[in-house]
């Protein structure tokens, strides 16, 4: 009986030390494919988005994004937050699980002329701009044209910012050098007041609240940046208003100046790949669902975004721009989306000039139009 017992006890033990844990590791064997199956289902509809700071218009852009074409595993946007356009392009290149950047438009001249990335241009495109941000320049006493702070301290914001890049594309290519200095913008702003340095640059969308209460007579006036051909080779034109700043522009004397468009930029994929499925997919549902952009309570800015706005300089990436030649087609013979919006950027820049009343009919509208063709097409 005894060795009996022993043999059982034996083989109890042998079971309880091989045999159990073969059953889990069998058990866990079985777990690890639905846990595969899920981990494939949540990441195939998965588009990362770089933006700003998380007091900037990038982030709230990015998360509007998130909060209107969100589709369970076919589509989510991951909103991140980023470090400026240089950053975020390096970010689209190298970065693991970003998909997609907001960045400015001036962003590929800047990292071109600086060799930061070879062959920039056939790496990243463009899906559609977004919004326009101003060059503020303002300056103290005794400058009365950008000529005249040759040789001056000129503040182009913190290193690395948006500003400064912007900055330094602008002076270089209107060829004015001056002495850049890096101060917070409320920092130069009184230096500016003071006459420690003559001048600041502050990109920024219209009207911004740094500038929105200064006057005249606290010694500080906006002064004109010329649009000159070299510089709407990446910049837009623009003005400022006596609506955009009563108190520091005079009624009828606006201030010309340029703008910069953030852009919603993608790396150019290989049509065959997994991550060019991915954003195609998200170009589709974010341009088939654009009217919901419009609607509160998303940004204002989206009030500001035409999807088929030509970016100088870039390349639009494939599946947006199929998807826009389908649109301009089915709209009706004649019709082009990147012509109307040409015109209504010129129709805008002539109302803030005062040559064309802010308020016109569609008869006029029509008309103003008709003689726009006409004028396109002789410079051809």
């Amino acid at each position: 009986m005894i060795w009996m017992f022993r043999r059982f006890a034996t083989g109890l033990l042998a079971v309880f030390l091989f045999g159990v844990p073969c059953g889990i590791a069998i058990a866990q064997q079985g777990a690890t494919q639905p846990q595969d199956v899920l981990r494939a289902e949540v990441n195939q509809g998965t588009v990362g988005i770089i933006s700003g700071g998380v007091n900037g218009t990038y982030i709230r852009i990015a998360s509007d994004l998130a909060s209107v074409l969100d589709n369970g595993n076919e589509l989510r946007i991951l909103p991140i937050v980023g470090k400026g356009s240089v950053q975020n392009i390096t970010d689209i290149l190298y970065l693991r699980g970003i998909d997609i950047g907001i960045v400015q438009s001036d962003v590929l001249t800047f990292i071109a002329r600086q060799g930061i990335h070879p062959t920039i241009e056939r790496r990243i495109r463009y899906i559609t701009k977004l919004y326009n941000e101003e060059f503020h320049l303002l300056t103290g006493e005794g400058i009365k044209t950008i000529q005249d702070l040759a040789g001056k301290k000129v503040n182009f914001g913190i290193a690395g910012s948006g500003t400064y890049m912007t900055a330094s594309t602008v002076f270089k290519d209107l060829d004015i050098e001056v002495e850049p200095v890096s101060y917070d913008q409320a920092l130069a702003l009184e230096k500016v007041k003071s006459g420690e340095i003559a001048g600041m640059v502050y990109v920024a969308g219209k009207p911004t609240a740094l500038f929105r209460n200064l006057q005249g007579t606290d010694g500080v006036h906006l002064v004109d940046v010329p649009a000159t051909p070299k510089l709407l080779e990446t910049y837009l034109p623009s003005l400022f208003s006596h609506e955009d700043y009563p108190l520091l522009v005079p009624e009828g004397e606006p201030v010309e100046t340029v703008a910069v468009g953030a852009v919603m930029a993608v790396y150019n994929w290989d049509p065959k790949t997994d991550r060019y499925r991915k954003v195609e997919n998200f170009v589709k549902a974010f341009f088939d669902n654009f009217d919901e952009f419009l609607k509160p309570p998303r940004h204002q800015k989206w009030q500001e975004v035409n999807l088929a706005a030509v970016v100088p300089g870039w390349i639009r990436f494939k599946p947006a721009e199929q998807w826009l030649d389908t649109r301009s087609t089915s709209a009706g013979p004649g019709y082009n989306l990147e012509q109307r919006q040409m015109f209504e950027a010129f129709l805008k820049f002539m109302q803030e000039k005062g040559e064309v009343g802010k308020t016109i009919s569609d008869k006029e509208r029509a008309g103003l139009f008709n003689q726009f063709l006409r004028w396109q097409q002789g410079q051809r």
